[in-house]
């Protein structure tokens, strides 16, 4: 073997190392917004959805976005909005990801499949569901009288476990009791940046609320 080819060898060796050792390329922000599937418009029928809804199943969108797991891998989850915001949405869930802001689970199969399917955490960030607003805890009962903003597909809760809703310093939920503490930011907790992404579009943050009552998760068109 001459030098000159045990050289281009050793260079090449060397090349293969350098690249296997370097890290891998980043998965790039993609999102897509586009009508309800049929199959969808019909799983949602019945529980989730019903005729004297706020709004019709055709002024709904099924917005695709990738997000960042707990795990730091990318993933893709998707939400269903109302029509008028899902674009303006994509721009909002592209800062999210630059931010490499954290949800756990964003499936449409954790928020409407079969319970006993459903992620055992609860955790589970969603938007579109046709209810009442849900009272605050320091009250009882389980519905308001009124409409939610998740009823017209205008609010998303975000990590509900890490971001509980609270009144009078209590939650429903015993997971999230170590998070009413807000002074020490952990992972998957709601930061100003996630906030002023979302204010971007003109969305309102419930843990801005006046009063006893904090809802951390959630975001929405009209702030409440």
């Amino acid at each position: 073997m001459t030098r000159a080819l045990a050289l281009l060898l050793l260079l090449g060796a060397l090349g293969l190392a350098a690249a296997a050792a370097a890290p891998a390329a980043e998965r790039p922000f993609d999102s897509s917004v586009r009508p309800l599937p049929a199959s969808l418009r019909a799983d949602l029928t019945g529980r989730y959805w019903r005729p004297g809804c706020p709004v019709p199943l055709s002024r709904l969108r099924l917005l695709t976005v990738v997000h960042w797991g707990f795990d730091g891998e990318a993933r893709t989850g998707q939400l269903i909005v109302a029509r008028e915001y899902a674009a303006s949405l994509r721009g909002v869930f592209r800062k999210l990801y630059g931010l490499r802001f954290p949800i756990r689970h964003m499936r449409l199969a954790d928020s409407y499949g079969p319970e006993a399917a459903r992620p055992a955490d609860g955790d589970v960030s969603g938007s579109f569901e046709c209810r009442q607003a849900v009272p605050s805890p320091c009250s009882g009962g389980s519905g308001t009288g009124s409409w939610s903003n998740h009823a017209y597909g205008r609010a998303i809760d975000l990590n509900p476990v890490e971001n509980p809703y609270v009144g009078c310093g209590r939650t429903r939920d015993r997971e999230s009791a170590r998070y009413l503490d807000r002074s020490r930011l952990r992972h998957g907790m709601v930061t100003p940046a996630v906030v002023s992404a979302f204010r971007s579009i003109g969305w309102g943050w419930g843990g801005a609320w006046t009063g006893a009552t904090k809802d951390y998760m959630h975001f929405s068109s009209t702030g409440h």
